[in-house]
């Protein structure tokens, strides 16, 4: 009788421990089947791909590419600002705010309106990032690796940096900095503005490029004074184009602005010589005539944000920054 219940006993043990020993493996084989699913997730993420449409076309671009070559400064800027890091841009005319991708580990690519497609070729990019100084070059880069255009609409400049910030957030996960920034920067926008409107003031914005003057309107490359931050024009008439419209000394005198903002190419562009300072070029005796000069409203911009970089998340907020220090 004691055998028997002995046996029953150890029969019904052995059962037991079987039992929890199958659960066991059978807890170990879905955890691994969860680590798996898990890593296959993150494959297919890291191989996601999405569609790029832009000025020159369609791109397919798989998200969070690791070689990236910039031709851009803006587009350098945002990424900058973003804490996305690159592989290659044009090292020569970098701004000085941008000055560590001078650094060797930063391949030198060419130039913004000359890429070297053999140093290019060679990094085999996972993206390149172009704008219009090399749009005519897009469809030779396209063949080296995807190439998106992403220049800055200036006849819809905030909703064009706006599109080109969230398309770069997407690109490179990094949606919520996007968001952040430009949140930021259209509060700052939109004082700045309400500060301007309520000035009622007008403004002239020149170009000055050893010692000759273009004059750029609404529409502009630097028309964002006006369309964004409330000035009005002083001319509305002026032409819009890429080089703006050549105008002289006279012409300022006689459009009289209530501020006159000056941009100086030769202070930034290589080659420009030993051309005179902005200010010495333009604080002639007619435009001391001006009201603009009468009431201290001659504003030198940083021509390093204006005319190498605009449309950069930093050199937005510097360039709201400079107009909102103008105004008084």
């Amino acid at each position: 009788m004691k055998k028997g219940w002995l046996f029953t006993l150890l029969v019904v043990l052995s059962v037991v421990l079987a039992a929890c020993g199958g659960n066991k493996t059978a807890e170990n084989t879905g955890a691994s089947t969860g680590t798996g699913s898990e890593a296959n997730a993150g494959a297919a993420q890291s191989n996601e791909e999405i569609v790029i449409k832009h000025q020159l076309g369609e791109t397919t671009v798989k998200k969070n590419p690791q070689n990236v070559v910039v031709f851009d400064y803006g587009v350098l800027d945002t990424l900058d600002q973003l804490g996305v890091e690159v592989a290659g841009v044009p090292q020569e005319g970098v701004p000085p705010y941008l000055e560590k991708y001078k650094d060797a580990k930063y391949t030198n690519v060419g130039s913004l309106k000359e890429a070297d497609f053999e140093k290019v070729n060679a990094m085999s990019p996972d993206l390149i990032i172009i704008s219009g100084r090399l749009a005519d070059s897009y469809e030779e880069l396209s063949k080296i690796a995807p190439t998106i255009y992403m220049a800055v609409d200036t006849e819809d400049y905030m909703n064009s940096l706006t599109e080109n910030v969230k398309t770069l957030g997407e690109i490179f996960g990094k949606e919520a900095e996007a968001e952040q920034a430009l949140t930021t920067i259209e509060a700052s926008a939109q004082a700045l503005k309400d500060k301007v409107t309520a000035a009622g003031k007008n403004a002239l914005i020149v170009l000055t490029n050893e010692g000759k003057l273009s004059a750029y309107g609404a529409g502009s490359r630097f028309g964002v004074i006006h369309d964004v931050f409330g000035f009005k024009p002083a001319d509305a008439n002026i032409e819009v184009s890429t080089h703006g419209q050549s105008v002289s000394f006279e012409y300022v005198m006689e459009t009289n602005p209530d501020y006159l903002f000056v941009v100086d190419r030769s202070a930034v562009v290589a080659g420009s010589g030993e051309a005179a300072p902005a200010k010495q070029v333009i604080e002639n005796d007619l435009v001391k005539n001006t009201t603009a000069y009468k009431e201290g409203h001659i504003v030198y911009l940083d021509p390093n944000y204006w005319y190498l970089s605009g449309g950069g998340l930093e050199s937005i907020q510097e360039m709201i920054k400079e107009v909102d220090a103008s105004v008084k």
